[in-house]
């Protein structure tokens, strides 16, 4: 009938979700899930004392009064809880160098796990209140991602940030162990505070290593309005006016992707940690142009003698990491880079390495560098899985005719090629080792989150210089 207002359902998407969320018990967790939310934590703290010293971490601790007693990892004082989750999700994020879900893609630990410290340093919870947060949230993310797939890209707003918020909210709400009703209200409110959008990739601004610091930010701030009593839409998500109709254009989504099995069927264990640190799609391709440099060398051929790169890639890819082409092959700035599949293969393929260094002011200006990511060029291949997998390919052309080439079926690091338990803390300590502390500092800071999930209270001390 027209003019007709919508009916609302009996339980709302957000209801449910909370209702399961409540449910987590840390004690009752699979061995695999409290492993994967360790390896979280241990992969964002190290992220977060290698770039204590970046620019970009700077300008947030000037912009925080530095009052309270909340820790900012790697940093001595303390600060407000929302400054903290913000310092240290800005942090996480920073590099490009964190956990991604390959079906979003989504960031999900830079995200929740500094809202879920912060909240369990300002209001004394527990290790185990602790991990049921990070697990409810973490789950919850990578599944908010599979309702309308690609879409947010799309609509030009970043899932992390837009997504990240609803996730941080719910974590921090099964943190503080909020009642139903309040929890409910955090995610109606978290849809208010929602925001990210995409136009750094324009220049290579800051603004996307905001986002993770943002999200967490706001869902702790949403989780503390809730918990006073304040009232959200509980259809945040399905709603006419709701999340995913303002940032993914539709309401019409696969909810069960978000609900059916939540608890049971653990979609965080399919998490991505990155062995190389830039932006999640590039890696099958670095891994590609790794092994493509060293077939070269054992030919006896140079990067002068290449005369074309070819790159069969997903259509979702090309506008963050191909186009406008001309740009990708000359990124105006080292953060830029990461986000230029171009500059990736050929840093790759000279260096021998696609680590913290690889992504400076100096190789952005390497004239080598520069003139083989030139040479690269891309097709879209509409058969391209992405996102349910992440691919690469590179099809190499010398000025002689011969051609080498690879493919890469996947993304390394993730379910279908783990990185070990020893390669993880290679790379927590790698990270420490960027940022100047010595091994001994790394060893009592991992032995202080090995112990954090079974603490009375949490305690983030040894996560403060020495």
């Amino acid at each position: 009938m027209p003019g007709t207002a919508p009916s609302l359902p009996a339980v709302s998407v957000a209801e449910r979700l909370v209702d399961a969320a409540l449910a987590v018990d840390p004690a009752r967790l699979p061995g695999a899930v409290r492993a994967q939310a360790e390896a979280l934590l241990l992969d964002v703290v190290g992220l977060c004392v290698a770039a204590r010293e970046t620019d970009y971490v700077r300008a947030l601790l000037q912009a925080s009064d530095g009052h309270g007693h909340c820790t900012a990892y790697g940093h001595a004082g303390g600060h407000g809880a929302e400054d903290a989750a913000l310092i240290n999700g800005t942090a996480a994020h920073g590099e490009d160098f964190d956990d991604t879900y390959e079906g979003g893609p989504v960031h999900s630990a830079a995200v929740v796990i500094p809202a879920v410290l912060a909240a369990c340093e300002r209001f004394g919870r527990s290790g185990p209140d602790a991990l049921a947060g990070i697990v409810a949230g973490t789950e919850a993310l990578c599944r908010m991602s599979r309702v309308v797939p690609k879409a947010i890209h799309k609509a030009g707003f970043h899932p992390t940030a837009i997504l990240g918020t609803m996730a941080s909210a719910l974590a921090v709400a099964v943190t503080l162990r909020l009642p139903r009703q309040q929890a409910v209200d955090a995610l109606g409110i978290a849809g208010s505070l929602a925001s990210g959008i995409i136009e750094y990739l324009a220049e290579g601004a800051w603004t996307k290593r905001l986002h993770a610091g943002w999200a967490a930010h706001n869902g702790l701030r949403a989780a503390r309005i809730a918990s006073g009593g304040f009232l959200g839409p509980r259809t945040v998500f399905e709603g006419v006016h709701g999340l995913y109709q303002a940032f993914a254009h539709s309401a019409d989504g696969d909810y069960p992707a978000l609900l059916e099995g939540y608890g049971e069927q653990w979609t965080m264990l399919d998490i991505t940690f990155k062995p190389y640190a830039t932006g999640t799609m590039n890696q099958p391709y670095i891994d590609c142009a790794l092994r493509l440099a060293a077939r070269a060398r054992e030919a006896g051929v140079d990067a002068t003698q290449v005369r074309d790169i070819l790159c069969e890639t997903a259509e979702g890819y090309v506008h963050r990491l191909w186009e406008p082409l001309a740009a990708k092959h000359r990124p105006a700035t080292e953060y830029g880079a990461k986000f230029s599949t171009p500059f990736n293969i050929a840093v790759a393929f000279l260096t021998g390495a696609a680590g913290l260094d690889a992504f400076t002011p100096r190789t952005v200006r390497d004239p080598d560098i520069l003139a083989l990511a030139s040479r690269v060029r891309y097709v879209v291949d509409p058969d391209n899985p992405y996102p349910r997998a992440f691919t690469g390919h590179i099809r190499m052309t010398l000025d002689d005719g011969r051609i080498f080439e690879e493919r890469q079926p996947h993304i390394r690091g993730g379910r279908h090629a783990p990185l070990s338990r020893e390669e993880l803390v290679g790379k927590f300590h790698g990270n420490l080792a960027y940022a100047g502390w010595d091994r001994a500092q790394g060893e009592r800071l991992l032995a202080a989150i090995e112990r954090m999930f079974d603490a009375d209270a949490i305690d983030l001390s040894a996560l403060r210089p020495a």
